[in-house]
């Protein structure tokens, strides 16, 4: 017996038997159901390659049927075929508009049955060879989008390692930015101030996406990246474009769905991080909570790691001094609310 099955849906036992004979002699497999709620629980167990369906039957009526199975998504592709002994046109119409694929009249004429059965069954076979041919395509395509998107991200993070060398951050510098901004995210994801804002997909996207804070930093000339004395006022001036570089370097090479929020929270990051709390910061100005949450977790973070690090012109300071130096800064450079966190995490940051 052919594994192509068919449910015949019909309250008439005759007819039923009828059309059982056609589709044997058409070398199918007719399953049986005498009410549509029987055809419904016949479903829960395998799904057919059609479905014939009586229009006036007790309960159920063949209407209904046809809506339950279009407005389910694992039955919605199977071709229904309604047979009835109605004629009249808005009958027919009716059974179409509900998502019917053809219409048989009473009493039945084998010859006509199996040439519209084979046409819908021939339909549905190449209906879903094209659905599996796209999911295996689009498979395909998300699997080469993959790989772009990881060069991509392979070619940021060299970019920003270099632009971190040239500055002479330490060794390990864009490691140190990736892992605290987790765990100072983290530790707000814990707080009622912050919950409903952090998510873990955020999370993930501004732990990946911090270490690109400074990548613009690459186009500032390293003798004002590496001068050990103060910077002139036109120096700092070229300095403070790294923001806006780094934020243009990013949007130019981002493409429409790259990296779901990895690169909208890189570019917010990069142009926002020297944001203050208070409006004193660069390159806009931005005040409270106009500034991005993932920029303000990276720039608290940065000032941390850079305190903590060794510079050509000072030692390393440690955590705790770190943290007295950076309360001056609780209000002004900071949100006040996540420093306050940050105070009773602090020790867990590398």
């Amino acid at each position: 017996m052919s594994a192509i099955r068919i449910l015949i849906v019909d309250d008439m036992e005759t007819n039923r038997a009828i059309l059982e004979q056609i589709i044997e002699d058409m070398g199918y497999q007719p399953v049986l159901a005498e009410s549509g709620e029987q055809a419904i629980e016949l479903l829960q167990e395998f799904t057919p390659h059609l479905v014939m369906s009586d229009i006036s039957m007790p309960g159920m009526d063949g209407y209904e049927l046809c809506r339950i199975l279009k407005s389910n998504a694992e039955t919605r592709d199977i071709p229904i075929i309604f047979i009835s002994a109605y004629t009249q046109t808005e009958d027919i119409v009716r059974g179409f508009s509900l998502g019917g694929d053809d219409y048989i009249t009473k009493p039945f004429i084998p010859e006509v049955v199996k040439a519209r059965v084979g046409v819908h069954l021939r339909l549905y076979e190449s209906g879903r060879q094209l659905r599996e041919t796209n999911r295996r395509l689009q498979v395909s395509v998300n699997s080469q989008l993959s790989q772009i998107e990881k060069g991509k991200k392979n070619m940021l993070y060299a970019l920003a390692n270099a632009a971190a060398e040239n500055a002479y951050f330490g060794e390990g510098h864009t490691e140190r930015i990736c892992k605290n901004c987790r765990t100072l995210a983290q530790g707000l994801q814990l707080s009622p101030l912050f919950e409903d804002r952090i998510s873990d997909s955020f999370i993930d996207a501004v732990e990946i996406a911090a270490p690109l804070c400074d990548i613009g930093n690459i186009a500032i000339p390293m003798d004002i990246l590496q001068k050990k004395n103060r910077l002139t006022e036109e120096e700092l001036k070229i300095a403070r474009q790294h923001t806006v570089i780094g934020a243009k370097l990013l949007g130019d090479i981002r493409t429409g769905s790259d990296y779901n929020d990895f690169m909208e929270h890189a570019i917010e990051i990069a142009r926002c991080h020297h944001e203050n709390w208070d409006g004193s910061g660069y390159p806009e100005g931005r005040i409270g909570e106009d500034i991005p949450l993932s920029a303000r977790i990276t720039s608290l973070v940065s000032v941390y790691c850079a305190l903590t690090e060794k510079r050509s012109y000072r030692e390393s300071h440690s955590k705790d001094e770190a943290l007295l130096m950076m309360k001056e800064d609780a209000g002004k450079k900071f949100d006040p609310d996540m420093f306050d966190i940050y105070c009773k995490i602090y020790r867990q940051l590398c």
